[in-house]
């Protein structure tokens, strides 16, 4: 039986349970505290930032993945001194784990990204203000997600206090004009094997995404070039598992790469329901170096929306017997946790060949967890 680690007890662990099963495959979870969403299977608890927890973890699994890129290099570095299997590694890892990085590794592989620069104190980013037509996109390098760590800024004082809690520059982006966000999915194996799914649209409301459309509408053009991109970009960085590439379709209908993620991503739970093989079951084969599954699409349209904050003083199954009822052909599920504003808590698909009742039919059927 293969043995997969996982780092990190969030949903993303909690979503690769179902495909474990079904492969036979042996999960076990490193969670952060008990009661996590991934605690359905086997989970250990402890800090993903201490050497000593993390090796005695991978000493029981096949190989150590991830439901988070924020594991420190040097427990890492640890890991594959001690000969464990590591996947993605840890030198494509420090790519997601760094914005400044990030950028650098893809300007010089040639990937067309905003403009950018370090900015080490408020005078540089005051330059690159003026440079860019008076405004700016700044985001702390390390740790940001969910709009959390990003800010567009007209004047360089209004990112003082970033710039005094930092040990080092800041990231500094141009803001970009865009039509509307687009994310693709890759998954790579070590043998080098690689399949991309659909390109999708995400919807952001205030940093965090809240609707993925799947393939993403009046985009046949951009589809093989979003292909093309993220699949170079998975080979250049030696990337293996998931890997999520969020891009700005600009004004004048280019494609900029924002963001990457190396793990199962928002952008592709559709992929739960909506696709012949998920992202969580190709993530599992890829790092287990299996062949990979058919990412196609099972239906003309599927529609992804997030449960965000939840039910006040309840939880998504709670609200069941109503949702259920009213939503038949509508997939739920739930991350087993407690609401919270701005807490993704769960998500619903629709999948049809219809794209306006789809939406609408994810839309109401998320709506009975707004409140």
């Amino acid at each position: 039986m293969h043995r997969v680690g996982v780092i990190g007890g969030g949903q993303l662990a909690r979503m690769m349970i179902q495909p474990a099963v079904e492969m036979g495959i042996e999960l076990r979870v490193l969670a952060e505290a008990p009661h996590s969403s991934a605690a359905l299977v086997a989970t250990a608890i402890g800090d993903y930032r201490d050497s000593a927890t993390v090796l005695a973890f991978a000493a029981g699994v096949d190989v150590i993945t991830f439901d988070h890129e924020h594991v420190p290099q040097d427990v890492l570095a640890a890991l594959v001194a001690a000969g464990a299997t590591v996947r993605p590694e840890p030198a494509a890892l420090a790519v997601a784990q760094d914005k400044l990085v990030m950028r650098e590794r893809l300007s010089a592989l040639g990937v067309p990204i905003p403009a950018w620069a370090a900015v080490g104190d408020a005078a540089a980013l005051a330059a690159f203000i003026v440079a860019h037509d008076g405004a700016a996109v700044v985001k702390t390098p390390r740790g940001g997600y969910d709009g959390k760590g990003v800010r567009v800024v007209r004047d360089a004082a209004e990112a003082a206090d970033w710039f005094a809690a930092a040990t080092g520059p800041l990231l500094a982006e141009e803001l970009v004009p865009f039509r509307r966000e687009l994310a693709q999915l890759v998954a790579r194996r070590p043998s080098g094997e690689i399949a991309t799914w659909p390109l999708v649209e995400t919807v952001q409301t205030e940093g965090i995404c809240t609707e993925v459309v799947a393939p993403a509408p009046g985009a046949a053009d951009l589809a093989r070039s979003a292909a093309n991109l993220a699949t170079s970009i998975a080979t250049g960085l030696g990337v293996t598992g998931v890997l999520a590439v969020e891009l700005f379709e600009t004004d004048d209908g280019r494609l900029l790469v924002n963001e990457l993620a190396m793990r199962p991503h928002n952008s592709g739970h559709w992929t739960i329901d909506g696709a012949v093989t998920s992202q969580f079951e190709q993530h599992l084969r890829a790092v287990l170096d299996l062949p990979l599954g058919d990412p196609s699409a099972r239906e003309p349209w599927s529609v992804m929306v997030n449960v965000v904050g939840g039910p006040v003083g309840a939880t998504m199954p709670e609200r069941y017997p109503q949702a259920l009822a009213a939503q038949p052909r509508v997939k739920f599920h739930s991350y087993a946790k407690d609401s919270r504003p701005g807490r993704k808590v769960g998500h619903v698909t629709a999948s049809g060949d219809d794209l306006d009742k789809v939406r609408g039919d994810a839309r109401a059927a998320a709506a009975f967890f707004e409140n």
